[in-house]
């Protein structure tokens, strides 16, 4: 169990795991295995090798490659050589690769052969990029040639001691790791985490309210690029002695076969996971002899998906809210203790939060609604280069979120939307998630997302977006009328448009500005 000290190093894990643990399973893809000593060694070694490559302290290590073993022992290098590991969706397009190049100007780049093509016109225009390292690459004759860049095998250089060169750990709140926000409302921002805020997550929610620890089997389909699973599925899991077991991405018939072969039995996810496996069901329970336990953070849950797939598995899903400015988790919901409908749950030790009334900063009573305000150890240091972004958010210890939320007597949470995604209809506030609750409980809906759309007379109404499922054709009168059975006349949506897909980020936000509609509707 890890104790939450507050100079515990990523180092000391490593470690402490290997004495106790060597010879046991740690990490595995689809292409290889790895045991606690060799975890240990490789990372070491890895850290070794880019010191000896002229990386000093806080120079940024930039990884482009989908889920895989060397995400892991990139992350975990950083905190041992003193550098800063910055992860990119490996999705990026063109244009979102350049940016996040430009904006983290690193050192070094992690990657492959499959999106080695991406990086090659960057290269060029990048003066402080020296290093490109090539994960899977065997032939070292047949790496690129980029004037005053040169190319390595991941794999060589894991098969060969590094030179001479003492390592300098980072201190628990030195800059360890960057991961870049969502983007759910425009250019991503690159959060600076610490091992402290990582460390404390761990040590506060993962390992105590889940009860990770040596038997467990844990399924990533999430991306290792989002905080969620760097803390959970990445230093938890060294932080427990678990095993993880990494995939490139979410599969529904990949996750449902891992399930029923009974390896598995712990898998955290994001919403559209649990709602897919649960859709694509061919059998009323699912097949997971030894599944324990499953989590949802990163999106909002319905609470009818919730309690739909608990029955369907037949084991917990915990609901939990957390972002990567907080090194993830905020709440979650424990397995032993009463939930709530709704709830993502009560906050994790050491975490303090504020319900406040936007317009005057001030406390709002108990079970009103307001902007939550984070404080803890697990706060970011702040954004890469955005100090006026700082300002912004960052006061006193407090981080403001920009999200919506209430909490009730008992010290439950409830988040109920974003301020800049609240819809305000005649002077009346509307919040997306309260209608797109009832939209997922309509008949023929798969996927659904609410936004304000500008009204000439009333400032704004809500406009629903809807995915339909493949039982039949969307029947817009019925969900319309679903609608006002169940919520107040100023919600029910003005209009219903059938999509092909709901834009979401990794994680399983809603990108809702791409779901704008430009035309004001008329009175």
């Amino acid at each position: 169990m890890l104790e939450n000290n507050a100079d515990t190093l990523i180092a000391d894990l490593l470690a402490r795991q290997t004495s106790a643990r060597g010879e046991s399973p740690a990490f595995s893809d689809t292409r290889r295995s790895t045991t606690y000593r060799e975890v240990e060694t490789r990372t070491r070694r890895l850290a070794g090798h880019l010191a000896a490559s002229g990386l000093d302290r806080q120079d940024r290590i930039l990884m482009f490659l989908d889920n895989a073993v060397e995400v892991v022992e990139a992350y975990l290098a950083a905190p041992i050589g003193g550098f800063v590991t910055v992860c990119a969706n490996p999705q990026s397009s063109d244009p979102e690769i350049a940016y996040i190049v430009k904006d983290c100007s690193p050192r070094v780049i992690l990657t492959d052969t499959n999106h080695l093509p991406q990086l090659l016109p960057i290269l060029g225009q990048t003066p402080t990029i020296s290093l490109v390292i090539l994960a899977g690459a065997q032939i070292e004759a047949a790496m690129p040639d980029v004037p005053g860049v040169r190319f390595v095998s991941y794999d060589a250089w894991m098969e060969q001691e590094p030179a001479e060169r003492e390592l300098t750990p980072a201190a628990p709140d030195d800059w360890c790791w960057m991961l870049y926000t969502s983007g759910t409302t425009g250019k991503p921002k690159g959060v600076r985490l610490t091992q402290r805020g990582c460390l404390w997550v761990a040590a506060s929610c993962w390992i105590p309210v889940t009860e990770l620890g040596p038997a467990d089997s844990m399924l990533c389909a999430l991306p290792l690029f989002h905080s969620y699973a760097l803390v959970l599925c990445v230093i938890s899991t060294i932080a427990s002695g678990a095993n993880c077991i990494i995939r490139p991405k979410f599969s529904r018939a990949e996750v449902s076969d891992l399930l029923g072969d009974g390896v598995v039995t712990f898998f955290p996810g994001v919403p559209t996971m649990f709602h897919y496996l649960l859709k694509g069901a061919e059998t009323p329970r699912l097949k997971a002899p030894n599944l324990r336990l499953c989590v949802s953070a990163g999106a909002s849950m319905i609470p009818a998906l919730n309690q739909e797939f608990e029955t369907f598995a037949g084991v917990p899903l915990l609901d939990g809210y957390g972002i990567t400015e907080t090194s993830t988790m905020v709440t979650l919901n424990s397995p032993h203790t009463k939930r709530m409908p709704g709830s993502c749950g009560t906050p994790i030790n050491g975490v303090e939060l504020r319900i406040v009334d936007p317009a005057t900063e001030e406390d709002s009573p108990e079970g009103g609604s307001g902007e939550l305000w984070v404080r803890g150890p697990n706060v970011m240091l702040g954004y890469h280069n955005r100090p006026e972004a700082d300002a912004q958010v960052l006061r006193d210890g407090w981080y403001r979120t920009g999200d919506l939320a209430r909490r009730d007597s008992e010290g439950f949470v409830y988040i109920t939307g974003r301020i800049k995604e609240m819809i305000i209809r005649g002077g009346e506030n509307i919040y997306p998630a309260e209608i797109e609750a009832v939209l997922f409980e309509c008949e023929g809906v798969a996927d659904a997302a609410v936004v304000g759309v500008a009204h000439e007379a009333l400032g704004e109404v809500p406009v629903a977006f809807i995915v339909a499922s493949e039982s039949g054709p969307l029947d817009s009168e019925q969900i319309i009328a679903a609608c006002r059975e169940r919520l107040s006349a100023y919600k029910v949506p003005s209009e219903i448009i059938q999509v092909s897909g709901i834009p979401r980020t990794g994680s399983g936000k809603i990108q809702r500005y791409k779901l704008s509609k430009p035309t004001p509707l008329s009175a």
